[in-house]
């Protein structure tokens, strides 16, 4: 960037509630709530920029530059909600790699348009989803294995969200995040996402990767079996129960004709499913 700006940061409108999960709600400690929405407002800031339909690539990974400045504290402006970050793994000792891994997955969106296969899908997820998972466990004093189930769930959350909006990707970004190799195999074309409903190639397509998310889905339930925090353990349990029935929701419906989106009904249920593990 050739000039300093006040923040790098501009807010697309979204927050936690346009999120497929619950982020820092009720169910987590009053005393770490606030840390989890620390972490969510930077990384919401850091994907409005990777997911901005105007800036170029470069003024987008530059951006996301300042904001790994800031922080890590080699510069103090330029990125609001990484101030107020850098300030919270200060106060709760939590690793800045969480943080810092993110913005390698939205640089990797900033320039990376296509995907050659499961293997290269799964290592965009290493980055862009399951810090998210990792940084709320260690914020939370959780074992470390606790990071397999919970990788393996969000992992799942990522790639079922790129099956949402796998028609407004390519529209907005011209970026796809179906595997180019699951393409070729089932005989689809990326163009057909911008039909006006699926094509029996691309369910093809979507039942596979469905296969692959049902399958991280059930590794996801080590989870809440294996966290120690009654609280944290109630909230994985939900969203374990919101993956799942979001990904059932995708084997009916028809991205591309509509958003298919979870519905209060699925949340009642994933709460009272919950409930197993309240002991």
């Amino acid at each position: 960037m050739s000039a300093v700006l006040e923040s790098v940061e501009s807010w697309s409108g979204k927050d936690r509630g346009d999120e497929n999960f619950p982020v820092g709600s009720a169910l987590i400690s009053a005393r770490l709530r606030r840390h989890v929405h620390a972490f969510y407002v930077f990384a919401r800031n850091a994907d409005d920029i990777a997911d901005s339909p105007v800036l170029e690539a470069a003024d987008k990974v530059a951006r996301l530059d300042v904001m790994e400045d800031v922080l890590l504290g080699r510069r103090d402006e330029g990125s609001p909600s990484a101030v107020v970050l850098r300030e919270s793994l200060a106060d709760t000792g939590v690793t800045s790699r969480h943080s810092c891994d993110l913005l390698v997955a939205f640089r990797r969106d900033a320039t990376k348009l296509r995907y050659a296969d499961w293997d290269e899908l799964m290592d965009y997820c290493r980055y862009s989803a399951m810090p998210v998972g990792r940084h709320v466990l260690d914020l939370h004093g959780e074992s470390g294995d606790t990071w397999a189930p919970s990788d393996a769930l969000c992992a799942s959350l990522q790639v079922l969200n790129h099956l949402q909006d796998c028609r407004k990707d390519l529209d907005a970004l011209d970026r796809c995040y179906l595997p180019d190799d699951l393409l070729r195999r089932f005989g689809a074309e990326i163009g057909q996402l911008r039909g006006a409903a699926e094509t029996a190639e691309l369910r093809k397509v979507f039942s596979a990767m469905l296969d692959e998310c049902e399958n991280m889905n059930r590794q996801a339930i080590g989870l809440p079996q294996r966290t120690k925090r009654r609280r944290l353990r109630l909230e994985t349990a939900v969203i374990v129960g919101l993956a799942r029935r979001l990904a059932a929701r995708l084997r009916r419906g028809d991205p591309i004709a509509t958003r298919v989106k979870l519905r209060k009904l699925d949340v009642a249920g994933a709460v009272l499913g919950s409930l197993r593990f309240l002991p």
